[in-house]
């Protein structure tokens, strides 16, 4: 089982370039495999975060949310080997070329190191803000993936969609393997479908094993049933500091577990990484 670690407490990340770097060095130092950073482009305060009555750390709406792929790049000047991921990136949000060049720089420049996780949000009032139907996000979100993997893979890519359309185009640099990993995030049913069917990986966010097992088992159906192979869909989830449900988790796929950072500083890295030895070992 590997651990990655989510350095927000109370849905705050740090903006400090000194706690950054301290925290960042300290999570590579320390064996976490990959650090993850989420988002909300705006919060409103007159929306509840559904999330809150599973007791589950969410953003609140004066908490520090800074850019992610921004926060994951001044983490690449500081790192070497630490895998960079978003949990999540608002996909519909974004224009998927912009967002194509963006992450395939930030790949290139940390050495293949990038992994784009992906979600829809809950926030009507923040699609809103940004101009985006929110209504239309789930289709939005596939058509975007599909469009970036096209400028990823191809020296010449066109795209022909509902929501975006470009002629034949070159975007370079592209990432280091053609591709950046895609996480696709998520509790709904529908996630965990979208998962099997476009996604490299799945990192659904609920903390009960039962309802974790059963979406991923609609994530692999959704995979068969697209003609890809279920196994080959990486499972990561929120971590754990109790050994009987990490064990769960590994029984059902999970190779990988993503654990929040109440303390950021080198210290509290360190105590966050012995939690998590105790909880994995041998697994």
């Amino acid at each position: 089982m590997q651990v990655g670690l989510i350095p927000a407490a109370g849905g705050t990340f740090p903006t400090d370039p000194l706690v950054v770097t301290e925290v960042a060095q300290a999570a590579e130092a320390n064996g976490f495999d990959s650090i993850w950073v989420g988002e909300h482009v705006v919060m409103s305060p007159r929306e509840a975060y559904p999330g809150a009555n599973q007791n589950r750390l969410g953003p609140s709406p004066t908490g520090s949310l800074p850019d992610p792929l921004d926060w994951l790049t001044f983490a690449a000047a500081v790192t070497d080997t630490i895998l960079l991921g978003t949990c999540i990136l608002i996909l519909p949000l974004h224009n998927p070329l912009i967002l194509a060049k963006r992450l395939a720089t930030i790949d290139q420049l940390s050495g293949g190191r990038m992994r784009l996780g992906t979600g829809v949000g809950w926030s009507e009032d923040e699609y809103r803000a940004v101009g985006v139907d929110f209504g239309t996000r789930g289709r939005r979100c596939d058509e975007a993936i599909d469009a970036m993997r096209a400028l990823w893979s191809n020296e010449l890519a066109s795209h022909d969609g509902a929501f975006f359309s470009f002629p034949p185009v070159h975007s370079f640099p592209q990432p280091v393997d053609h591709a950046v990993p895609i996480w696709v995030g998520g509790d709904s049913e529908a996630a965990a479908r979208r998962a099997g069917r476009r996604g490299d990986g799945y990192f659904p966010f609920g903390k009960d094993p039962d309802r974790l097992r059963e979406l991923v088992d609609v994530a692999r159906r959704a995979a068969a049933d697209a003609g890809r192979d279920p196994d080959a869909l990486e499972l990561t989830c929120l971590g754990s500091r109790h050994r009987h449900i990490v064990e769960q988790n590994v029984e059902t796929g999970f190779t990988r577990m993503a654990l929040f950072l109440p303390d950021a500083t080198r210290a509290g890295v360190e105590r966050v990484a012995e939690q998590a030895a105790e909880v994995t070992d041998g697994l």
